[in-house]
């Protein structure tokens, strides 16, 4: 399964080099799309079907934190996880950031093991239902154990 990944930052520099560790990293993308703030993120969204947005939170127009924001309070997008790469290390802010709803924090700069083990780690959780295990074969009519769900 391919994921289309949308990266959310001012700097064009960065996101080819996040676009390239992620690359690195062996995350299997199908289409990647590049916002350079968050106003331009959602447009993206609207647009395009994203399974996973990689955010800098300081970011002009619409910062990373309220593209979070706008994302949960969508019903179309809530599902989809939000990780932010950014130089806001401080204990406050990351805090902020999970009680928004992010899925995922990366400190700039960052190694490509680090991309990769977040982003695998945030794919399982939001797509676990896509890559579990097969459904089990239907249980007999007759076979009623009163676990009906």
């Amino acid at each position: 399964m391919a994921f289309n990944i949308l990266v959310a930052d001012d700097s064009a520099t960065m996101r080819v080099v996040i676009k390239k560790t992620v690359e690195m990293a062996g995350v299997p993308v199908g289409e990647f799309f590049e916002a350079a703030h968050g106003k331009e993120a959602m447009e993206i969204l609207e647009r395009n079907w994203i399974d996973v947005v990689l955010s800098d939170i300081n970011m002009p127009v619409m910062g990373g934190m309220e593209l979070l924001s706008e994302v949960k309070k969508n019903d179309d997008f809530r599902h989809i996880p939000v990780v932010f790469i950014t130089t806001e290390s401080s204990e406050a802010r990351m805090e902020e950031a999970r009680q928004q709803g992010a899925a995922g924090y990366i400190k700039k700069p960052f190694q490509p093991e680090t991309i990769k083990t977040i982003l695998y780690d945030v794919l399982e959780k939001a797509f676990q239902h896509k890559i579990e295990a097969p459904p089990q074969p239907a249980a007999d009519a007759d076979d009623d154990d009163g676990m009906d769900f």
